[in-house]
């Protein structure tokens, strides 16, 4: 009895069923991952590193102001001044202080770590008052 072998089929490249393994192996789509992959790295570290660039200029402006309030205090008999206002026209700051977001500096006398002192602080990124992101 004569032994029949399968024959082996031929398939046109376009007849060929493709998988999610195959089409991941090839070389164009893992490069346009690596690249879609790089990019949202670098957004990330890119929002990371503004913010962190917004915190360290409303520190700036922060120290600012209270070495102008602590100019202002060895000036005056009184605690603090009434208002920022008062160090811009006396001449402490050459405009009222703001942060990096556009919003005044908020000045609380007397301040939370020394009775007898003052703390100078911002709302932070999203302006509430007290919030958990307030810049001191």
């Amino acid at each position: 009895m004569p032994v029949y072998r399968e024959q082996p089929k031929v398939f046109f490249p376009w007849e060929r069923r493709r998988g999610l393994r195959t089409v991941l192996r090839g070389a164009r789509v893992r490069q346009a991952l690596l690249v879609v992959g790089g990019i949202i790295v670098f957004a990330s570290l890119r929002q990371r590193e503004l913010r962190a660039s917004q915190i360290r200029a409303t520190r700036a402006e922060i120290t600012t102001a209270a070495r102008a309030i602590a100019a202002w205090r060895a000036d005056h008999e009184r605690p603090c001044p009434a208002s920022i206002n008062d160090l811009v026209s006396g001449g402490y700051l050459p405009e009222p202080p703001v942060d990096a977001w556009g919003r005044a500096l908020r000045v609380t006398c007397p301040g939370r770590k020394e009775p007898q002192g003052f703390d100078v602080s911002s709302d932070g990124p999203d302006g509430e008052v007290g919030g958990l992101d307030r810049v001191q």
